[in-house]
């Protein structure tokens, strides 16, 4: 079944759109940085609708069974989105594909603490996300995010994408990885090892001590002065490797191409490995491994995600928001997995930092 709402398709509000022709004007005189093109907002809110659109029909001949529901909705202090669930399927068990865009005039603290000069401007934000948890445990949870920011003379592209395994191959995580790779590589050699570093670096669980999951790519606050690495550990592997590398010069336009070359990559990355292991037969020990497992993405999601804080910060849509976590899932209090077991492997092997396009065995 399709719900069908009153569609969000409408233009910015005129305050808006007078208010950054101003800026444009201001920056074209003083010399500064330099704005986006005027069509900016529009032209990345079709790609992230289209990229929406394309996952949506891959996924839903992958799963054979389920359709993706559709709700469009509006956000009272500006903006909406379109939020698609897909649920009981074949291959998914539950999983969402959003779109959104939203508007306003109060920055959220999430933003401010990181770029304080967008302070007292009001602001735009579009982007896509996504993430699906399959009903076989051999299917790992896969989270995708793209997104673009304005505010006054401020903008940015952010996003990423990563795999978060149960019971995983070494194979399928070289493919994730070397797909990743040969997207970024088409625009810059540099890319995918930082942004793989910063990837690992941030889908980390402090209080667990633990990644989420084999990583992939992982940016934010690409604009116009090039730094690979924007984020709030300075100290880190992937602000060290980016201050190793320096500046890398792109333009908006640049940019937003290596962004959809990210996005387009998804597809190959991931339904390959789906389909390998789509129906390999499991029972109850590796179900419940499973959701033991997804417990710990509930937990990142809720404490460090900044996608869900800023979305709950902005008063976004609660139910597109928490969109992300899982239909079922458990804890169990002072687990540890039985030595060499495929359940140790996860967190002994796979969940430590690789460097997986060259990975090779150990003889």
């Amino acid at each position: 079944m399709v719900i069908k709402a009153k569609p969000v398709e409408k233009d910015l509000p005129m305050s808006l759109q007078v208010k950054r022709s101003q800026a444009n004007a201001a920056a074209a005189i003083s010399g500064s940085p330099p704005l986006p093109p005027s069509d900016s907002r529009q032209r990345f809110k079709q790609y992230v609708k289209t990229l929406q659109d394309n996952i949506c029909s891959a996924l839903e001949q992958l799963d054979g069974q389920a359709k993706f529901q559709e709700d469009n909705w509006q956000r009272d202090s500006g903006g909406g989105g379109r939020t698609r669930v897909i649920q009981n399927g074949r291959v998914f068990e539950q999983g969402g594909v959003n779109f959104s865009e939203v508007w306003g005039d109060t920055l959220p603290p999430a933003i401010l603490s990181q770029r304080p000069e967008a302070a007292g401007h009001e602001y735009y934000a579009t982007g896509t996300s996504m993430v699906l948890h399959p009903r076989n445990p051999y299917v790992p949870t896969v989270h995708l995010n793209y997104r673009y920011f304005e505010a006054g003379p401020v903008w940015w592209f952010g996003g990423g994408v990563d795999l978060t395994p149960y019971y995983p191959t070494v194979e399928d995580v070289v493919h994730f990885h070397t797909t990743l790779k040969q997207a970024c590589d088409v625009h810059h050699p540099e890319f995918y090892p930082a942004f793989k570093r910063w990837c690992d670096e941030y889908f980390y669980l402090k209080h667990r001590k633990e990644a989420r999951g084999v990583g992939g790519v992982f940016f934010d606050y690409l604009d116009y002065r090039g730094n690979l690495y924007s984020g709030p550990n300075l100290t880190g592997d992937a602000a060290t490797y980016s201050q190793q590398v320096g500046p890398v010069t792109q333009s908006w336009e640049d940019w937003f191409a290596f962004v959809q070359s990210c996005g387009n990559a998804f597809l190959p990355a991931y339904l390959p490995i789906a389909e390998r292991n789509q129906d390999k037969p499991y029972g109850e020990r590796e179900r419940e491994f499973q959701l033991y497992r997804r417990g710990r993405y509930v937990e990142f999601n809720l404490v460090y995600d900044r996608g869900t804080v800023f979305g709950l910060q902005t008063n976004g849509r609660t139910e597109s928001i928490l969109m992300s976590l899982p239909p079922l899932t458990r804890w169990q209090y002072g687990y540890e997995p039985t030595a060499d077991t495929p359940e140790a492997d996860l967190t002994n092997f796979f969940l430590k930092p690789q460097d997986w396009v060259n990975w090779v065995p150990t003889p």
